[in-house]
């Protein structure tokens, strides 16, 4: 090995931002699941809205893809298979909140914010810390 090159690292920093994103989107995803017909009204932003979706499976399979982010955090070379199934998960979700939910509740400001803040700006880090991981776990088997 190049003793020039930089050694690879895995900051503190990207751990915690892996459990930020477990954690606030396990939050989200349980608005979807506990608060469905509710939480559906509020984002259409018509509160006669009486359209009858089905959240519980959005919810769910949300909040085990984030539950899932969140425990990578704790070994984040070792199972950085967890924050791909968070990525994922994550388009996944934006794809179906779109497909199944945009239809019926029509864009507006709040479907928008669930869709951008909530589902596809939490790529962005979790593309680059699950990079860091994979090149970090590249330099240990080099090493070996």
């Amino acid at each position: 090995m190049d003793k020039s090159s930089i050694t690879p690292s895995f900051p503190m920093p990207m751990r915690g931002l892996l459990l930020l994103t477990g954690m606030y989107n396990i939050a989200w995803a349980a608005f979807f699941k506990y608060f469905g017909e509710d939480f559906l009204k509020w984002l259409s932003m018509d509160s006669h809205w009486t359209g009858a979706m089905q959240s519980n499976w959005f919810g769910s399979i949300g909040m085990i893809s984030a539950f899932l982010v969140f425990l990578s955090a704790f070994y984040p070379i070792s199972w950085r298979y967890l924050t791909w199934v968070g990525i994922v998960g994550s388009f996944a979700l934006a794809l179906w909140f779109v497909i199944g939910f945009i239809p019926e509740l029509g864009w507006n400001k709040r479907t928008i914010f669930q869709l951008a803040f909530n589902q596809l700006i939490w790529l962005v880090p979790l593309i680059i810390i699950s990079k860091r991981a994979m090149d970090v776990k590249t330099f240990l088997e080099k090493e070996k």
